[in-house]
């Protein structure tokens, strides 16, 4: 969320980020409703100003034996005014929320303004996207004459978009989870969490998914009387993760605050109709490791390269080719104030398959979930700044790996990162 006061004072800055996120809102409204909430409120303080004066009169009147009726009357419509002035602001303050919580956060200025992925910008690569001596076979193929995993089966017991694994390929996920999880933790310092796949309707808010992308959401309602969207399964382990750290106040002496957890993650996908579908490439249930930061403001730019290089370096021990690419602001994600995307090559399938999106969220998370810290020097609290990266997402990670790894003989010759993994 942004800061009310920043949009009072930035009207034409937000409603250049408004337009740069392809997002259409009536900033009027909301400029409107604030300024007569803060007419309200200034009323309402004259108004308790007066009470307050005439309760001291009334003390004195008193001591002094005189009558004190008409005050006492005066202070009663008084009393009445501050409390229908106090219900309007109320009423108020609710719209202006509603209209805050579709406010996107702004793009930082280094980011490319594009409508779409056409001002995507690909800022370095790794590797060289193989070349197979040989007729490569997707991974679909692969899976089939394998045993990996199958989608009919998946859709047999629950749907389009669901997977099953089966021996190796089960093992594939055990395997890839271990192995990201230790690196993260061993070798780049985070904290491992084991978190919930089931949150409520305030972690979800405080994070940003909804209310803008409620529809891609899987809504539960978890007890008798309970409305549908009381709880919802999670799209990413970064919502129960960020939430931790809800209505709670960091000493700046602990920060940064890094997080890592494998979680399962479900999303509807409800806007991919046209989009690629077929197999891993585009699921309703994957597996997924995840990193979450919380760090000072300053510095924060640098923590956001340093997240994406954790990524990277998953992407290198699995000697996998791939590009990391900074998208434009109308690629990017809600709550986003800066993204880079990891894209591993797939040979068979001949494409670039996002597997990693890493982005430093400024105060915006912070903000709609009231997580601060105490500045050591002001003794001041100040909102963090949460970044988040997946490290990695494995639907596709296992798609590019059975594509890049498979031999002549259509074997699946696996990287050393996971072979010790394997015996």
């Amino acid at each position: 969320m942004l800061d009310l006061k920043f949009i009072r004072e930035n009207p034409d800055q937000v409603a250049k980020g408004l337009a740069a996120k392809g997002v259409a809102l009536d900033l009027e409204s909301l400029l409107s409703l604030d300024g007569e909430r803060r007419t309200l409120l200034k009323e309402v303080e004259i108004l308790k100003a007066k009470r307050n004066a005439a309760n001291d009169d009334i003390a004195r009147l008193k001591k002094q034996g005189q009558p004190t009726d008409a005050i006492i009357s005066e202070m009663k419509l008084s009393s009445q005014k501050i409390a229908d002035f106090d219900s309007k602001v109320g009423e108020i303050s609710g719209k202006i929320v509603e209209i805050a919580l579709l406010i996107p956060n702004m793009p930082l200025p280094e980011v490319p303004v594009c409508k779409g992925a056409e001002g995507n910008k690909v800022v370095r690569t790794w590797g060289e996207p193989r070349k197979l001596g040989f007729k490569a076979k997707d991974h679909l193929d692969l899976a089939s004459e394998l045993g990996l995993f199958s989608m009919e089966k998946g859709s047999k017991i629950t749907g389009a978009g669901f997977p099953v694994y089966f021996g190796e390929g089960a093992r594939l996920e055990r395997v890839l989870i271990s192995f990201m999880i230790d690196l993260h933790v061993k070798k780049h310092g985070y904290t491992e969490v084991w978190a919930p796949a089931i949150v409520n309707r305030a972690s979800m808010r405080g994070t940003g998914q909804i209310p803008k992308m409620e529809e891609d959401m899987y809504a539960l309602a978890a007890g008798e009387g309970e409305e549908k969207g009381s709880y919802f399964l999670i799209p990413t382990a970064e919502v129960p993760i960020t939430n931790l750290m809800r209505d709670e106040t960091i000493e700046e002496k602990d920060l940064p605050v890094k997080y890592t957890g494998y979680t399962p993650c479900f999303r509807k996908e409800a806007g991919s109709y046209g989009k690629d579908t077929r197999g891993l490439s585009r699921v309703h249930q994957f597996d997924k490791v995840e990193m979450v930061k919380f760090v000072k403001p300053e510095g924060s730019g640098q923590e956001l390269e340093a997240l994406v290089k954790d990524a990277e370096e998953v992407l290198q021990e699995l000697e996998l080719p791939y590009r990391v690419v900074l998208l434009g602001s109308g690629d990017m994600s809600f709550a986003a104030a800066k993204c880079y995307d990891l894209e591993v090559w797939a040979p068979a399938t001949q494409k670039w398959f996002e597997v990693s999106s890493c982005s430093l969220f400024t105060d915006f998370q912070a903000r709609r979930m009231n997580i601060r810290y105490r500045n050591a020097t002001t003794k001041k609290l100040e909102f963090v700044h949460t970044l988040n990266g997946s490290g990695l997402a494995f639907a596709r990670i296992v798609l590019c790996l059975l594509e890049n790894f498979q031999d002549s003989n259509g074997k699946i010759l696996f990287p050393k990162a996971l072979q010790t993994y394997f015996t």
